[in-house]
């Protein structure tokens, strides 16, 4: 299958790139939020996939057998409600916060709102000044009635300070690839090999133009979760992981709790969004992956999180 370079599809890097190392910060912990995880007992899986429909450039495939430690993984995305737990007990501000914007999709803002800048190879991406987690929209908008939906516009580096102060950490690909296929050996998507209409939050109708749904996040525990007990991990939001991307690093790279390269640019993101579809951008798919750079926020993209036993 064909289509755009993954940061234009998934989600837009700030340009120039991001450092090394995630910046650091001193924190209080706050409560752990181990006590709402899943219990996974690790083992060996197929990771990845060879199917014509993905993207071999992304480094899909080849499938490789893996296995991952007992862990224990949230079975929904850190929701807002809880990162202002978080930014209300240390005072955190995120990367989109102190830059003072961040990607909106431009199918969210008011047909009235001032134009701004896009990302060239994908014009649906806006850059909006004062777009932040707490204003998904620009400043125009709130997060009041989105208590329950997952937290956007975080970075890689926003994750980890969260993760730092909540006592656990973001998922290796592995463990979250592990995870959300759900016991399913080969499995396309969370739930099978059905098509994912009514399973999942991804774009309905034709991209972008016409959307028969309602764009944007939607709860974490909508739709039936996995066969682990998991939400959305097909649709919905981007998800951090820890591992620094390559497309070819796997092939050559241990297969026993395997963390990626030990170093990068960019970091994998997993699961897709509510703009993914199949006709531009499937990578709604268990196997599919992307990347974008670790100060890159956008409000499609949050995380959830994982602690070791």
């Amino acid at each position: 299958m064909t289509g755009p370079e993954p940061g234009a599809c998934c989600s837009p890097a700030r340009a120039g790139g991001a450092p090394a190392v995630p910046r650091t910060v001193v924190l209080t912990p706050g409560r752990p939020d181990t006590g709402e995880m899943i219990e996974l007992g690790g083992g060996r899986f197929l990771m990845g996939t060879d199917d014509a429909d993905g993207f071999p450039a992304d480094g899909e495939g080849p499938v490789r057998a893996v296995t991952v430690s007992p862990f224990r993984i949230a079975p929904v995305a850190v929701t807002n409600a809880r990162f202002a737990e978080f930014a209300a007990g240390t005072g955190y501000v995120t990367e989109a916060e102190r830059t003072g914007w961040s990607f909106v999709f431009a199918g969210l803002l008011p047909d009235d709102f001032p134009p701004t800048r896009g990302v060239r190879a994908a014009p649906w991406w806006r850059q909006v000044e004062g777009a932040d987690w707490r204003h998904p929209e620009g400043p125009q908008s709130a997060v009041g009635d989105r208590v329950d939906h997952p937290v956007v516009h975080v970075a890689h580096t926003d994750a980890v300070a969260y993760c730092r102060w909540a006592g656990v950490r973001l998922p290796t690909e592995a463990e979250w690839e592990f995870a959300a296929r759900g016991g399913l050996e080969q499995a396309r998507f969370p739930w099978g090999d059905e098509p994912p209409a009514g399973r999942c939050n991804i774009w309905e109708g034709t991209f972008p133009s016409r959307h028969t749904g309602s764009p944007g996040t939607a709860p974490v525990r909508s739709y039936q979760p996995n066969g682990y007990g998991l939400y959305n991990v097909a649709g919905n939001v981007w998800e951090w992981c820890s591992d620094w991307f390559s497309p070819t690093f796997h092939r050559g790279g241990p297969h026993a709790d395997p963390i990626g390269p030990p170093a990068g640019t960019a970091r994998v993101i997993r699961g897709g969004s509510y703009l993914c579809h199949e006709s531009y951008c499937n990578r709604y798919r268990v196997a599919a992956r992307s990347q974008n750079t670790p100060d890159s926020s956008t409000g499609n993209t949050g995380f959830r999180v994982v602690a070791t036993p």
